[in-house]
């Protein structure tokens, strides 16, 4: 049972400063409460007796692990304030601080809002429109119980061949540092007095966020998930240390340490980076926490040793282990290493000192459990309009018209009969792509939103004719003397991480070829959803009228139809260079032969062709 409530609980008092309570409660933790601080485990595996009897410090939802498919943001809330619970019935009665993937809103969470993925949000160039749906994030998020985030990822792009291209915001790090933006939406902006690096969440409609992935993720040879950047010191601390700067200025609150590795030493066991570069140069002073089952990459072949990965790992600064299933093991093996020496004891208390200080910065003592007055926030009108303006933001203008002088967009709503093509066009889950719902996303109406066929017949209303066909038949190019014009929606399917390494890059689905096909007989504006630059064939550019890059837009594809049908101007520029041939990759603004399709920064408005 908890300790008793007194005066002398230095800790339990909300007016006392916040060192001085991390300061008395590890003065009275035993070795096995301060290891469980340091022990992250996966919901499915939290029982109550788990967490009360291991002094867990933290639970997450691995992408896809709801409490039940489908389960709303008050079904999420009564799951974690069970587990909360259970952690207050240990001794100390020190809370769990819960984490989830809301890596571009609230994503695992059914009818959330949905807003577009990292690379779109760097087409916007709008730092305080990513401040603000870092805002309506942490609100649906909250409201599901959650206290924390793994997000933003604050990776600079190197390759689009990369799996994990659409997390970036893009690849020159002036951009990446500007969207940094969103962590003063989620954990609220620090008044200008707050000492750097010290933590900071401005109160319980905000979450804790989370920098990642520390360092050079986006970097590694040939795009290759979990792959090696190699590069200078110098050369990753202009590049990829550049971002974590902005990120520590506003008062981030933790750090996740990368799969990668830098010129071959794996990230979760660089003592330099991890230590001497991120906490001591740069002055971070929350916590550290690995990847998912990030120590077990620390040995060749990977998981071997088990024992010494923990010891390398906690010894080189990683201060929460995202274990996350075998916690038995690792409770174990960490436990001997300190008993023996071989981890020292400053060493792990430093590490719960850190995630102390973010649990009492959170406000997680005072208020452990759920707010339900935030549930009203989740997939709210105000947010999806966040969200649409978004979408409408991001879209960049790479084609419009044959004849310069004479622009294709934007479209008549008034035309009497238009045929759209694609299953881009009428899917959700392709719209959104990857960690909605699931890690690698699904195809098919996964939740609440408005697809672009949707929001195409809300355009054109009654009066227009639209024909949707997924593959575009014989029969209907054939006659095709009704049609005004044609919109057609290609794309990537949902992925994420290494299943969306690409070393081709061409567009799924026989893109190329039915873009072709209806372009050769009507005129045509191409949509393309995807998470990076894709190969576009000559014949698409010569014998389309209009082609965008849509990115993954998310749940609001309003914000699509607001701007090909000119309610508003196209604003998005690219925030990586769109290649002409994989074999130019990787290709960056700042290459001695830069030879682009089209350049970084590019973009045309309705009144450009």
């Amino acid at each position: 049972m908890p300790e008793t409530d007194d005066s002398s609980c230095v800790y339990k008092n909300r007016d006392a400063p916040v060192e001085a309570r991390v300061k008395d409660l590890l003065s009275r933790m035993t070795l096995p409460e301060k290891i469980g601080q340091m022990t992250q485990i996966e919901r499915s595996v939290a029982s109550p007796q788990v967490i009360t009897h291991s002094f867990i410090g933290s639970v997450q939802s691995g992408a896809g692990s709801w409490p039940f498919e489908n389960a709303k943001s008050s079904d999420w809330a009564d799951m974690i304030d069970g587990f909360q619970r259970s952690a207050l019935a240990s001794r100390l009665g020190i809370p769990i601080i819960y984490g989830t993937d809301a890596v571009h809103g609230n994503n695992n969470v059914y009818g959330a809002t949905v807003f577009p993925h990292n690379i779109g949000l760097g087409a916007t160039r709008d730092a305080d429109l990513v401040r603000r749906i870092g805002a309506a994030t942490a609100l649906e998020v909250r409201a599901s119980g959650v206290h924390w985030t793994f997000a933003p990822c604050v990776a600079v792009l190197g390759d689009p061949r990369w799996g994990r291209c659409y997390e970036s915001y893009g690849e020159d790090p002036k951009i990446v540092c500007e969207m940094t933006s969103l962590i003063s939406g989620l954990q609220g902006e620090p008044p200008e007095e707050h000492p750097n690096g010290y933590p900071f969440l401005a109160g319980r409609n905000n979450v804790v966020a989370c920098a990642k992935h520390f360092v050079g993720d986006g970097g590694t040879d040939k795009g290759l998930s979990e792959g090696n950047t190699i590069a200078s010191y110098e050369d990753l601390e202009k590049i990829h240390v550049a971002p974590y700067l902005n990120c520590i200025a506003q008062g981030v609150s933790t750090v996740m340490a990368s799969f990668s590795s830098w010129n071959g030493s794996r990230l979760h066991s660089d003592y330099f980076l991890l230590t001497e570069v991120l906490k001591q140069k740069l002055g971070f002073k929350g916590f550290l926490v690995s990847d998912w089952d990030g120590l077990e990459t620390i040995s060749e072949p990977e998981g071997s040793n088990y024992r010494n990965c923990i010891k390398l790992g906690i010894n080189a600064g990683i201060d929460m282990v995202m274990v996350p299933f075998k916690y038995e093991q690792f409770i174990q093996d960490i436990t001997d290493l300190v008993e023996s020496g071989e981890i020292p004891m400053a060493r792990v208390n430093d590490a719960v000192e850190r995630i102390l200080r973010v649990k009492f910065v959170a406000g997680l003592f005072e208020h452990p459990l759920a707010d339900r007055s935030l549930l009203r926030t989740v997939g709210c009108k105000e947010h999806r309009e966040v969200a649409r303006e978004a979408v409408r933001k991001s879209l960049v203008l790479l084609k419009n018209g044959k004849d310069t002088d004479t622009p294709f967009l934007p479209l008549d709503r008034n035309a009497k009969r238009i045929l759209v093509v694609g299953m881009h066009a009428n899917d959700l889950g392709n719209q959104c792509g990857g960690w909605t719902k699931i890690k690698s996303g699904q195809s098919g109406r996964i939740t609440i939103g408005t697809t672009i066929l949707d929001a195409i017949k809300a355009a054109v209303g009654d009066k227009t004719e639209v024909i949707y066909e997924k593959t575009p038949t014989k029969e209907t190019l054939a006659s095709n003397e009704g049609f005004s014009y044609a919109i057609v929606v290609v794309g990537e399917p949902p992925y994420a991480e290494m299943k969306g390494d690409n070393s081709e890059l061409t567009i799924p689905f026989n893109g190329n070829n039915i873009i072709t096909a209806v372009a050769e007989k009507i005129p045509t504006l191409v949509i393309l959803f995807s998470g990076r630059p894709m190969v576009l064939e000559p014949t698409v550019l010569e014998k389309t009228e209009a082609l965008v890059a849509a990115w993954f837009p998310g749940t609001e594809g309003q914000g699509i139809a607001d701007v090909i049908f000119g309610d508003y101007e196209f604003k998005g520029k690219l925030p990586v260079s769109w290649f002409k041939r994989v074999d130019q990759l990787p290709l960056n603004a700042d290459a001695d032969s830069y030879d682009p399709l089209f350049p970084l920064g590019f973009g045309l408005t309705s009144n450009s062709g």
